[in-house]
């Protein structure tokens, strides 16, 4: 079996699934109020800031959140098979590979939001801390965009 990067993963997925910009998003939210948002960072991403009302499942047990019977389950995320679900992360990668995971999981209308929340911020939409007190959007941008350590680099080719 051929080994693939992220990025490849991430390339395959895309043509497969449903991306919306954080404008229609936006919009989405104003005239559907069964839009389910899931947030699939890590919680201490999470906490950087959020969109209101989403829901925190990180990537790491959302396969189990969507299902039944297990310790990680969410109800209302296993019975939204039929529902709009955007799903976000930091900049629309892994919800690509998320989303597609969900499809094949019978999720009917699932979306991957492009961008990610860091376009979400870019676009001056409003985020929350853990507190539900609103993020500034300055504070947010240095949050959202960690350095890469020179030993996460890799090997140059």
């Amino acid at each position: 079996m051929t080994q693939k990067t992220f990025a490849a993963l991430v390339a395959e997925a895309l043509p497969k699934v449903s991306e919306l910009m954080p404008w229609d998003v936006e919009e989405m939210l104003a005239t559907n109020p069964e839009l389910m948002l899931v947030d699939i960072r890590e919680a201490d991403e999470y906490a950087v800031g959020h969109i209101q009302n989403s829901l925190l499942v990180p990537r790491g047990i959302l396969e189990t959140a969507c299902d039944w019977g297990y310790s990680e389950t969410i109800p209302e995320l296993v019975m939204a098979r039929d529902k709009p679900v955007v799903l976000i992360c930091r900049s629309g990668n892994r919800t690509a590979l998320a989303a597609l995971t969900m499809q094949l999981m019978g999720y009917q209308e699932v979306y991957s939001m492009k961008t990610g929340i860091r376009g979400w911020n870019d676009y001056e939409l409003p985020l929350y801390n853990d507190a539900g007190e609103q993020v500034d959007i300055d504070e947010a941008e240095e949050g959202l965009n960690p350095a890469v350590r020179p030993e996460q680099i890799g090997p140059k080719f």
